[in-house]
């Protein structure tokens, strides 16, 4: 903080605002997808994965069943300003991003309401959709169903899309933010195995130190990425500096005592 609110008053003769934002990494994906966020506009990303499950609308049933997620946006507004062309780019750049389609709500002014999703849900059921996402004449809602990864990826690219297209993004704002609290590890499906997130050398939270043995998953590293306007400029951690800690790490990484003696020595 000190680095780079020097170098805007220096080089910009701007003063940032103090202490910069600190978002967990958790929440950082929850609400905009990406563990790097624009913070210079809104548009959040909304979970209705426990109202989607209780409708018959197969992807958002399914999705909510298989243990995945039903998220969404409100694109505040554009239900008056997106054209059939427009909605057919965004499905396109979902789909490009990795989704299956993309499920969507056109509000109009007077009330009436352009989707197939409504037929899925009981009255009440879609008005409590509706609620989640604060939704109002004029507002389009984009949806996205499948797993946390797919769905973040997603609507994390969809958010930026939205935002360039209604000019949300101005060149002469700048949002920093610290992001905290990433996960040590994460589960790779096709080795079969927990790998780092940032690298094996990251110390723990101490009160996560427990779960080394029992839920990998759950542990959280002493790292942060500092972020601008959705780009990292850099990061940093406290190293492990116990030897007993980081011959855990290694062990739930897979590496035998030989391995990490070879490779890590030092």
């Amino acid at each position: 903080e000190d680095m780079f609110s020097a170098i805007f008053r220096e080089v910009m003769g701007r003063d940032m605002p103090r202490p910069f934002v600190r978002i967990p990494w958790q929440e950082a994906m929850d609400r905009y997808g990406t563990d790097k966020p624009d913070l210079r506009f809104e548009l959040p990303i909304v979970d209705v994965t426990d109202l989607a499950g209780e409708c018959s609308f197969g992807v958002f049933r399914d999705a909510a069943a298989q243990g995945g997620l039903v998220r969404g946006i409100n694109c505040r507004g554009c239900g008056l300003r997106f054209t059939r062309g427009n909605i057919q780019e965004l499905t396109d750049k979902a789909v490009a991003l990795g989704a299956r389609g993309m499920a969507w709500v056109l509000l109009q002014e007077n009330g009436q309401v352009n989707s197939i999703l409504p037929k899925y849900f009981s009255p009440e059921e879609f008005d409590a959709l509706l609620q989640r996402l604060d939704a109002r004449p004029g507002d389009f809602l984009l949806f996205c169903a499948d797993a946390f990864d797919t769905v973040c990826r997603v609507l994390g690219g969809l958010r930026l899309h939205v935002a360039d297209a209604l000019s949300l993004r101005p060149k002469d704002d700048f949002a920093f933010a610290l992001v905290t609290n990433f996960p040590a590890f994460a589960y790779d499906r096709e080795e079969g195995r927990f790998v780092a997130c940032h690298h094996p050398f990251t110390m723990p939270r101490p009160e996560d130190v427990p779960y080394l043995a029992t839920d990998p998953g759950r542990v959280r590293s002493q790292a942060y990425d500092v972020v601008l306007n959705g780009v990292e400029l850099g990061s940093g951690s406290i190293r492990i500096h116990r030897r007993d800690l980081q011959e855990e790490m290694f062990n739930i990484l897979g590496f035998s005592q030989a391995q990490a003696h070879s490779r890590f020595g030092f």
